[in-house]
Formats: C-alpha cells, sequence, structure tokens
C-alpha cells in the first residue's frame, strides 16, 4: 500500500513534467509553420495570407497614428514601432510563434514608450488599437497550435496586462484588462474551434479515401471470387475427364501389366479426391448465394453461346453486329470463358451507358492470340443514372490478366466507347508474381 502512495505522486510529478515540456516546446520554437491555404476554390487558396499581408500594413499606420495623435510618440521611435507592428503580423504567415513573441515584446515597448502620457482617460497598457492588432498573432496560434498552448497564447498577455497594471497603472489610465480578457479569449476560442474543424475535415477527407480503397479492394476480392468459381468447374470437368480415361485406359493395351494397372488407379483415385476437394470448394464458393440452386451444375458458356447473348441484347433494344475473322476453333475453356465473359461485360455496358446506339463486335482468331472488339456509337437517348458499384472493366482487366492477355477501353474519337482485348490462345501455366519472383 506504501508503495502505490509513493507511486502516484511520482507519476503525477512525471505527467506535470512531460506537460510543462510539451508546452515549452511548443511555445518556444522558431520552426516555420505556413497557414494552410484554401483548398476551394483554386484562385482564392491564397486569399487568407494576402488579407494577413494587407492587415500587417493597416496595424502599421494605425499604431504610428494613435502613437502620435494620444501618446505624443512621434519620429524614429513611432517608425521603429510601427515596422514591428506589421512585421509580427505578417511573419505569423509562415512562423506564428515568433510572430506572437515579436507582438509581445512589441506591445510592451509601446506600452513603455506612452507610459509617461498616458492619462486623462487614455488606455495602458494597450493603446486603443493595439488589443485588436494583436489578437489575430493569438488567433494565427491558435490555429496551428494544440489546445495548452492555446490557453497559454491567449493568457500569457491577459496575464501581463494584470501584473502591468498592478505595477505601473498610470494615473487617471483607463484599464485593458476587461478587453483584453474578451477579446484574446474569444479569439483564443475561435482558433481553437477552427483548428479542430480543420483537423476533423482532414480526418473524414482521409477516412473517405480509406473507405473508398477498401471499396474498390472488396470488389476486385468479390470478382476474384466469381472468376474463381468459374474457373473451377473448367478445372473439375478436366480432372473428371482425367479419372474416367485413368479407367479406360488398361482395357486399351493387351495384357497390361500390374504395375500400368496400379499406376492407373493411382492416377484415377487422385484424381477423384481432387475432384471431391474441388466440389467441397465449389460449395464454399457458392454458399454466397444458396438460393440459386438452378445454376449451380450449368456449364460455363464458351463463345459458342455468343450468338445467343448477341439476341438477348437486341432484343433490348441495341442494334448489334458482329463480325468474325480468321478460321473459327474450339479453343481452350478458359480463354472460350474469359472471351464470353469480356463481351457480355462490355454489351452490358453499352445497355447502360449508351442506349439506343450501334454496336459493333469483332472476334478475330489468330495463330498465337485471340483478339475481340466491342466498339459502341454515341448514345442515341438520355443517359440513366449509374446504378451499381461501375467496377465492369475491373473485372474485365482481372480475366484478361489472369490468361497473360491485355485490355484496353476508352472512349472513340467520334464519339462512343471500345473495349479491346487480346487473349492468347496457350496461355502460361502459372503467371503468378511468386511463380516469375522464383524463376
Amino acid at each position: 500500500m506504501k508503495n502505490e502512495q509513493t507511486a502516484l505522486p511520482d507519476q503525477i510529478l512525471v505527467r506535470q513534467d512531460a506537460f510543462l515540456r510539451n508546452l515549452a516546446r511548443e511555445l518556444l520554437t522558431l520552426d516555420r509553420d505556413p497557414l494552410p491555404r484554401m483548398n476551394r476554390p483554386r484562385l482564392l487558396a491564397r486569399l487568407p495570407h494576402v488579407l494577413v499581408l494587407c492587415a500587417a500594413v493597416l496595424f502599421g499606420f494605425l499604431t504610428s497614428a494613435q502613437l502620435a495623435d494620444h501618446y505624443a510618440v512621434t519620429g524614429a521611435p513611432s517608425l521603429v514601432l510601427s515596422v514591428l507592428t506589421g512585421a509580427s503580423v505578417a511573419l505569423a504567415t509562415v512562423r506564428p510563434v515568433a510572430a506572437f513573441w515579436l507582438g509581445l515584446v512589441t506591445a510592451a515597448l509601446i506600452a513603455w514608450a506612452g507610459h509617461a502620457q498616458a492619462g486623462q482617460g487614455q488606455s495602458w497598457p494597450w493603446t486603443p488599437g493595439g488589443i485588436f492588432v494583436f489578437a489575430p498573432l493569438v488567433l494565427l496560434v491558435a490555429l496551428r497550435v494544440p489546445p495548452r498552448a492555446t490557453v497559454a497564447a491567449a493568457g500569457l498577455p491577459i496575464a501581463l496586462t494584470v501584473l502591468a497594471e498592478a505595477l505601473a497603472q498610470p494615473e487617471r489610465g483607463r484599464s485593458s484588462v476587461v478587453g483584453a480578457l474578451l477579446l484574446f479569449g474569444f479569439v483564443g476560442l475561435l482558433g481553437y474551434a477552427l483548428r479542430a474543424l480543420r483537423l476533423a475535415r482532414g480526418e473524414l477527407v482521409e477516412q473517405e479515401t480509406l473507405t473508398e480503397e477498401e471499396r474498390a479492394r472488396r470488389t476486385l476480392l468479390e470478382e476474384r471470387g466469381r472468376i474463381a468459381r468459374e474457373l473451377h468447374d473448367v478445372v473439375a470437368h478436366h480432372m473428371s475427364v482425367i479419372s474416367i480415361q485413368a479407367q479406360v485406359a488398361p482395357h486399351l493395351v493387351e495384357d497390361p501389366s500390374e504395375e500400368l494397372k496400379e499406376n492407373l488407379a493411382g492416377i484415377r483415385q487422385n484424381a477423384l479426391e481432387a475432384l471431391t476437394e474441388l466440389r467441397r470448394v465449389l460449395g464454399v464458393l457458392r454458399s454466397e448465394q444458396p438460393d440459386d440452386s438452378a445454376d449451380a451444375h450449368r456449364p460455363q458458356p464458351t463463345l459458342a453461346e455468343l450468338d445467343g447473348l448477341v439476341d438477348n441484347v437486341r432484343g433490348a433494344g441495341l442494334e448489334v453486329t458482329v463480325e468474325t475473322a480468321g478460321i473459327r476453333r474450339p479453343l481452350a475453356p478458359g480463354v472460350e470463358l474469359t472471351a464470353y465473359r469480356i463481351v457480355q461485360e462490355a454489351l452490358s455496358n453499352c445497355l447502360r451507358h449508351a442506349p439506343g446506339s450501334r454496336v459493333e463486335v469483332g472476334i478475330a482468331y489468330g495463330p498465337r492470340a485471340l483478339h475481340l472488339c466491342v466498339a459502341n456509337t454515341a448514345p442515341a437517348r438520355p443517359v440513366p443514372p449509374p446504378q451499381g458499384t461501375g467496377h465492369g472493366l475491373l473485372g474485365m482487366r482481372e480475366r484478361a490478366g489472369m490468361l497473360g492477355g491485355e485490355l484496353a477501353a476508352g472512349p472513340r474519337p467520334g464519339g462512343g466507347y471500345e473495349v479491346s482485348a487480346v487473349l492468347p490462345l496457350d496461355p502460361p501455366h502459372d503467371s503468378s508474381p511468386e511463380t516469375k519472383k522464383d524463376s
């Protein structure tokens, strides 16, 4: 118990010491801290800086006029004090804490220079306009320092005003304590509120950016999951073929050896086990849509079904023409599926974003690659508001990149939009980054 009672004061002393060190570091720094620009509009980004510099010139002339009219301070002293006043306000745009101390020292010099003439109802230690000249310095400091430093910046001139009046208030001089307390307290609170608002807006923008990145990342993962579901069907089909071929192979050879039978039986068993695991994975991937049992075991589409897709799009109101070049032939299942999905997504985009347009679908069978092109003219009717996440191009690029192909999309020179893709007919067996790194 005694150790705990002893440790508690020690912790308080450590916290107080850290608080004072941080406060001293914040109020005794000459570091550069420029006044933030306005975000919008762009032409007015420097408006706060221009206003502060104009105020610096105005306050310099105001100080000179009041020193001469109310305190009979003229000549070189008046010029120097006026220049220091304007310089402190101008300096606050880049070094607010240094400007605060310069303004405080200048205010003390003005009070000392006008002390002898401060009477007959003249305010002291602040001149009639001096308290309003120093207020922007407190405000510009409060905009850029933590709350504890803001309290110190607003409280220090108030405390010095009370001390000066208590020690050297001229006879019949007017007190400045109430004005200093109200004005410096108000601008300190205003600076704190504006700083808190600026920080909150910055955090909000940062959070919105993170949210948008997270949304794009989630959309990408969902699209990759959809692609994986479709490709698992293709892989499962091949595993079934391997199993059947391994089972039939011994009957195609006269007097097959026991070793051959065992190897083929092992191949068939491994294929069946792999097929079972693939079906389990497919069940997990499809668990997000358990009610969609009609499409659970439907074969994945190929380019042979493209005519039906085009007929459906024509029925929706688009004028679609299809041109095929090269020798039409069956391709690898993954290439067929990817090509069909790219054309399907491109036509869907035409329906959504270019109603009433004319669409041209081009398919070219090359010796090493399949070339696709879906181009539409400008929409003939008003485009309805966009629906959904708008990441269809992301999925098309993912599909093309999975096969080692390329996809390009963009507006056409004469209006409309075009999507083109090149899919290798012999996709790389493993184009993942890990494989490339190992190779």
